[in-house]
Parts: C-alpha cells; structure tokens; sequence
C-alpha cells in the first residue's frame, strides 16, 4: 500500500497526482488529504484527519508526504521509505531545506516537480535509502555548562 499524506492543511495539488498515478501504481492507494478541497475519486480510501497516523505508516510499503517536518520525522524515525514532496504554497521554504538535506544524506526521494511525482515513486521503490539516525542530543550538556558558568560568576 502507497500512503499518501498532507498533514493538516491543504496542499490539493499532491492529493490531486496521486488520485491520478492511483489506477497506474499497481496497489493500493491510501491518502489523508487535512484540509484541502480536492476529494479523490480513483484511490481505495481517503479520509481528511485521524488521531494518528501511526497505523497507516506501519501498513503502507512507501509514505508520499508533504515536506512538514513533523511527518517527515516520523515516517523516517519508522524506518519507512519516503517521497517528500516540499507546499510552494507555504510563506517560507522550509520544506524545500529539510526535504534538500534529508535527501542529499539519502534517506528519502525529493520530488521537486509533482510532474515527476510518478517517477519519484518508482526510485523510491528501486533505489537504496539509508536508515535516519537522529543525531545525539546534547542540550543537557549546555544546559549544565551554562548553570556552571553562571553560578561562578555570581
């Protein structure tokens, strides 16, 4: 099964390629589309919000997903293969640097043109991606480097 997901806003334009790459992927099609106004006709169920997602990313073989860093993190935090396809519609481009980063490191397929949405699935399913490892948190350190610090200087 193929996920597809856009988290809590709209984002139609990625609920409207996949409802049309549906019929020609060869499996099941799934998509959480939030808030957006385009409601699929060709995929085998959608639905707009749920308490968690969790049950759909454990189903799905390959999660389609908006760049929000929230489900980003998740599906890879998972293990789960990813095409993360970065909202122009949103006020900054975020989405753009960490779907950039996480790419480059190979863990996920950046789909930069939902024109090419098709092909981004196909490399996802071929190609090899690496496992995200969070980096080690250190902010107790610093935390406790700067109580020292301070208390020192009191």
């Amino acid at each position: 099964m193929i996920f597809a997901t856009v988290g809590t806003t709209e984002f139609d334009a990625l609920v409207q390629a996949m409802d049309e790459l549906a019929p020609s992927l060869g499996e099941e099609v799934v998509a959480q589309i939030g808030q957006g106004l385009y409601e699929p006709k060709r995929m085998a169920e959608w639905f707009r919000l749920a308490p968690s997602l969790a049950p759909y990313y454990e189903r799905a073989r390959l999660v389609v997903s908006h760049g929000g860093l929230a489900t980003v993190m998740e599906v890879l935090r998972r293990g789960g293969r990813l095409v993360g396809v970065s909202n122009p519609d949103r006020y900054d481009r975020h989405q753009e640097d960490l779907l950039g980063y996480l790419s480059e490191a190979g863990h996920l397929i950046w789909c930069r043109d939902l024109r090419e949405l098709g092909a981004a699935i196909a490399e996802a399913g071929r190609k090899a991606l690496l496992p995200y490892e969070p980096p080690p948190c250190t902010i107790h350190q610093v935390i406790g480097e700067f109580l020292r610090a301070r208390r020192k200087s009191e």
